[in-house]
């Protein structure tokens, strides 16, 4: 379910034209050695802010520091873990600063 939250947030982003990439490579590094695993991250919107999207009954802390370390890995300040699984919408926003 959460591609396709996630691409219905795209269009819904693009229609507003938003500039918005999906799945954005973010390339693994351990000790200065680049490896051959990639993190994705679901959309960057205006090449500044991070959403992760998820369709869970309850965010875990594992999603939290997912996103996390995608802000951090992608030198990014903000970002959002959307959990499109709410009754109110409102409810399954969380908001993330890296460097605060």
């Amino acid at each position: 379910m959460e591609s396709i939250y996630e691409l219905c947030l795209l269009e819904e982003l693009e229609r507003r034209s938003v500039s918005v990439d999906s799945q954005v490579s973010i390339p693994l590094a351990y000790k200065g050695r680049h490896l051959s695993k990639d993190f994705r991250i679901d959309v960057l919107v205006e090449r500044e802010i991070i959403i992760e999207v998820k369709a869970v009954e309850v965010i875990l802390p594992v999603h939290e520091a997912q996103i996390i370390s995608y802000l951090k890995l992608a030198d990014k300040r903000l970002g959002f873990l959307v959990n499109f699984n709410v009754a109110l919408m409102k409810d399954g926003f969380h908001r993330f600063v890296n460097r605060f």
